[in-house]
């Protein structure tokens, strides 16, 4: 039996390229490419899927988010990511969260296949560029603590703050709201200002603040 694999990528051309590393390959059955996180979870929701392959920047629903609720409802699914951002923040959210994999975009053919191999087989794949990102952030892990923090910092409430550390950790809006005795909907509405606020408009860039000013400890 082939290996199951949806593709998520909003970008048609690198899409059709992801699809195409697939094709003419027994081991391996491209069962759908959906361009957004929400079309990614209706697709799973109702037919087979061993591994999904989501792009971190998508529209209506990104790929932290779709990873998120994949991970929560699908247990059998395995999520990996194949993405343009090579920051140690994002990379390290996904991993805390469980995805298996995380590879750039500029990964070779053959080195994308082996990699989706070893993930469904149970184990992780994390390709040369994204591990040297995340020991290079080790490195200079002193460096972040001494960077000047944003002024946007102070336009928000502590619990603000509270909710983006816990979101930066991989929770759910749910699983947000469970910790902090909150409703799921409070959540929702202290997100929507947060990002308001911070202008930002997905949840990598609201993990990368978080990041860079702190708020992840």
């Amino acid at each position: 039996m082939p290996i199951n694999i949806l593709i998520a990528d909003d970008h048609p051309l690198i899409a059709e390229g992801i699809k195409n590393t697939f094709q003419n390959n027994d081991d391996f059955y491209v069962t759908s490419v959906v361009n957004n996180g929400v079309e990614a979870l209706d697709f799973i929701n109702n037919n087979k899927v061993d591994i999904a392959l989501l792009d971190v920047n998508m529209p209506i629903l990104d790929g932290i988010e779709c990873a998120k609720e994949i991970l929560q409802d699908h247990k059998n699914v395995k999520v990996a990511m194949l993405s343009m951002y090579q920051e140690s923040s994002i990379i390290k959210n996904l991993i805390n969260m469980g995805v298996k994999g995380y590879m750039l975009k500029t990964i070779p053919s053959e080195e994308l296949l082996m990699a989706v191999q070893k993930i469904y087989e149970g184990k992780e794949y994390f390709n040369a560029d994204v591990t040297k990102a995340l020991l290079t952030d080790e490195k200079s892990t002193v460096l972040h603590t001494y960077k000047k923090k944003s002024p946007l910092l102070e336009t928000l409430t502590s619990r603000e703050k509270e909710i983006i550390k816990y979101i930066a950790k991989g929770n759910t809006n749910s699983q947000v709201a469970e910790i902090l005795f909150i409703s799921p909907r409070t959540v929702d509405t202290h997100r929507t200002n947060i990002m308001r606020k911070l202008d930002v408009n997905n949840v990598a860039s609201l993990i990368r603040f978080a990041f860079q000013n702190g708020l992840t400890s």
